[in-house]
């Protein structure tokens, strides 16, 4: 077949990625006294490598199988004819792969039909009752367990029937990436004939067992072809119905994008083969779905799931919309893959899920077409499956083996200990209040008339772990934010996709008046969605702690029936994206652009200044910005939003997240997080409100795909009129376009060092304004032709209580417009 030749010679190429190198990695060769090469991997010779020894020596025996023609690896075993164990020493705690592989063969001096035994990780069971009769061949059992001490203690104990052994032929044992599993994540779980709930449990903490990692549309990958050493097998096998899938492929490398998938999560052949519908089979009917079956055994209730995906077969973004079914349930509707991958076509992403399967045996995945396409259009896809029985729900503890009984009889005098000394702190709390009830109170923040943003104290590398801006109390401190979910159903007509006004990587957002008449915006988290938990709660963390003219302001959120769903006001113009290349909107004028920009100018420089530490949106875009019914901009969307550093630090250490683009390259070269990274992402928003273009165009010429690098050229040729939006031709004064453009290239300098502040960034907009106005600077002691930032000196010469004025105008308590110039310069002596 052609496809086989294609696909074969694209694996022989291959992608050269940089090699996953585990802190921990052990290759253990049982049996033998040699060291053995499989794979391009030295596996260690146990019996060669006394680190590597076993525990009890004297309960086990060294076995060779002189007609072994499969692999070097299972020349030797070894035999434990009682309990014995392997040591490992463990640097890098978190999550490991185990694989242990069993070959069993002819031996005079044992029968393998008499094994039987089970295999222990720290005292908890990965293998019981196990033998040679259940599989007779060579097998390979792998393992994905979490491990919290400095050793790994793998324990083989032969049932205790006479002349039972035990045996093993090798063992791996090596740490996972980073991100292999992300907790603190919404996962959802899938039962029959209940739909879909909430699973509570971090993913890393399970015990998991492979049982099946599936290739789809692509040929069997081996160890030697995959970073974390991984077999996957085509899917062939499990489809259901083989004509109605198509086989897809890729001839280009898949494009990773932060956020996404990596090379450890699945190797490249994986994302660039895939399923898809196989529309020539049919003549106009385009609804049907894609099925697998995936058979996993009874009794195994509980499984975790994770699918992958890459949109290969689309020829421009937002044209792929499709559904996925596990079990007959709808596990994610109107899936968009670009929306959740930074807008970048053929760029892996995964879902996970766990699953009750309860007695079937087996685990049905379907991926059929949305709705939302049209008929020529309808189409899925699938690119790899990974299926684990969950084992149990068992932590590892980190010293090892403990008798659960004492523990219980510990922790319950512990627990009284606690209850005691909760009940003395409660009644020294109750007698301190009291006598400080008539003391006069200390003047804070919350009387200033508005609100300030919550501080929490600084640590290395911020404040919060990664995705989290604020450490809150979490949503049970909100509670007078809370909105029933059964009036967001009412308000939405059940979520009715005919009031859907727009989609993101967060969920579908949905247009919805409450019972007091308040027009909304309703943004529902999508199930399955890692980033929805983080985002959600920093949402409502920031949010409800601050407000300000320019940000948009949250009116309530639902967190009922795993339902994850925040309310905001309603912006009636939509985003600022829509109205510079978006169908049917008559285009803004250069003044309107203008008062736009300075306004979430406004925004973003309250969230950098607006406390000790500030506030780094990371992902500043046309679409995060909102306008109302009078074009009065807001920035939107703080999910991704970092705290920024401390008063001793210069930046803040952390993943890189953002938007295809609109990227600070610096912060994504260094791993370093400043507000000149929100600054940067302005600047493109800035070139990208000039010339109403995407910053990312992958249809246009090469030179011109990314707009900042492009605008940046005929900038600095002193020719960018060139490119400006037709629609402003005529309207722009030279000086105002002069400083406009000064002000974005500054922006996007390569170096944060080089960039301006967003209050210079501010500045130098409201005299773009100015000079487009009158054609005259704002003062006598402002170049109006060269960019020249004002000092830091200038800007802290503002007298503090101008600031807080400044504060309480954006929170509404005085009309101002944004067509008022210089209206943060209320001191005389001031810039």
């Amino acid at each position: 077949m052609i496809w086989f030749v294609y696909l074969t010679a694209l694996y022989c190429i291959g992608h050269l990625v940089a090699e996953f190198v585990p802190q921990d990695n052990y290759l253990i060769n049982c049996g033998s006294t040699i060291n053995t090469t499989v794979d391009n991997r030295v596996f260690i010779g146990d019996s060669a490598e006394p680190g590597l020894a076993l525990l009890s020596k004297s309960n086990s025996i060294s076995l060779r199988n002189p007609s072994s023609k499969s692999s070097p690896l299972y020349s030797t075993t070894r035999i434990f004819t009682t309990s014995s164990s392997y040591g490992f020493g463990i640097k890098k705690f978190g999550t490991h792969l185990v694989r242990f592989h069993f070959s069993p063969f002819s031996s005079p001096q044992f029968d393998f039909n008499n094994s039987n035994f089970s295999v222990l990780a720290n005292g908890v069971p990965l293998l019981s009752n196990f033998g040679a009769k259940d599989f007779g061949v060579t097998v390979v059992k792998e393992f994905i367990i979490k491990v919290d001490s400095v050793e790994l203690e793998v324990s083989f104990v032969p049932s205790k029937e006479q002349n039972i052994f035990a045996f093993v032929s090798a063992i791996e044992v090596f740490s996972a990436p980073i991100n292999f599993f992300v907790d603190g994540v919404s996962t959802s779980l899938i039962v029959p004939n209940k739909g879909v709930k909430g699973f509570s449990q971090n993913i890393s903490s399970l015990v998991l067992e492979t049982v099946h990692r599936i290739n789809v549309g692509g040929l069997k990958l081996t160890p030697f072809n995959d970073t974390l050493w991984r077999t996957w097998i085509p899917d062939e096998d499990f489809l259901v119905l083989k004509s109605a899938a198509k086989i897809a492929t890729a001839t280009h490398s898949p494009n990773y994008q932060p956020g996404g998938a990596s090379e450890e999560i699945a190797p490249d052949n994986v994302y660039m083969t895939a399923q898809q519908m196989n529309k020539d089979n049919v003549s106009t009917v385009y609804n049907f779905n894609i099925t697998w079956d995936f058979p996993v055994g009874p009794g195994d209730a509980l499984h975790f799931v994770r699918l992958h995906f890459c949109d290969i077969v689309s020829l421009a973004l937002n044209q792929l919309y499709f559904n996925v079914y596990i079990n007959d349930v709808v596990a994610y509707k109107d899936l968009d893959l670009s929306s959740l991958t930074f807008h970048a076509l053929a760029s892996p992403y995964y879902l996970d899920f766990v699953v009750d399967s309860g007695h079937s045996g087996s685990i049905r995945i379907s991926v059929g077409p949305s709705d939302l396409n049209n008929s020529l259009r309808k189409n899925a896809i699938l690119n790899g499956v990974e299926i684990m029985s969950i084992k149990n729900f068992v932590d590892f503890e980190s010293t090892g083996l403990k008798k659960r009984r004492i523990w219980i009889l510990i922790g319950s005098v512990i627990g009284g200990f606690v209850v005691l000394c909760f009940v003395l702190l409660a009644g020294v709390v109750v007698l301190r209040r009291r006598r400080e009830r008539g003391k006069p109170r200390r003047v804070g923040s919350t009387d200033t008339g508005w609100t300030p943003l919550r501080t929490y104290r600084c640590s290395s590398i911020g404040t919060m772990s990664e995705g989290t801006a604020l450490t809150s109390p979490g949503p049970n401190g909100y509670h007078g934010l809370k909105i029933p979910y059964a009036d967001l159903a009412l308000a939405t007509n059940n979520f009715d996709k005919d009031v859907m006004i727009g989609s993101g990587g967060f969920g579908m957002v949905y247009k919805a008046i409450l019972k007091d008449n308040t027009k909304v915006a309703v943004k529902r988290g999508v199930p399955g969605s890692r980033q929805g938990l983080p985002e959600f709660h920093t949402e409502i963390a920031i949010l409800s702690k601050i407000r300000h003219l320019h940000l948009v302001s949250l009116v309530g959120y639902c967190e009922e029936q795993s339902e994850m769903i925040l309310v905001y006001e309603y912006m009636e113009k939509g985003t600022l994206k829509s109205h510079l290349y978006g169908p049917k909107l008559s285009p803004l004028s250069w003044k309107q652009r203008l008062e736009i920009c300075i306004g979430a100018a406004r925004g973003i420089h309250y969230l950098h200044t607006g406390s000790a530490q500030g506030i780094i949106h990371r992902d500043i875009k046309s679409t995060n910005i909102l306008l109302d019914e009078n074009y009065i901009a807001k920035v939107a969307d703080f999910g991704l939003s970092r705290s920024g550093p401390c008063l001793n630090e210069t930046h803040v250490s952390t993943g890189v997240k953002g938007s295809f683009g609109y990227l600070d390259p610096e912060y994504f070269r260094r791993r370093q997080l400043t507000d000149k990274s929100d600054v940067y992402s302005f600047g493109v928003v800035l070139f990208e409100v000039l010339c109403a273009r995407p910053a990312v165009d992958p249809a246009l010429e090469r030179e011109q795909v990314n707009l900042g690098e492009w605008a940046i050229e005929w900038q600095k040729k002193g020719l960018l009129e060139q490119i400006i939006d037709p629609h402003l031709r005529g309207q722009i004064r030279p000086s105002s376009l002069k400083k406009f453009g000064e002000t974005a290239e500054k922006c996007l300098a390569d170096y944060a060092i080089d960039r301006p502040t967003m209050g210079d960034v501010l500045w130098n907009l409201e005299h773009a304004l100015q000079l487009q106005e009158n054609g005259t600077p704002p003062s006598p002691a402002v170049d109006n032709v060269t960019m020249e930032p004002p000092s830091a000196g200038d800007i802290h010469q503002v007298p503090a209580e101008n600031i807080w004025m400044e504060r309480e105008t954006a929170e509404g308590s005085s009309n101002i417009s944004t067509s008022r110039v210089f209206s943060q310069l209320i001191a005389n002596d001031g810039r």
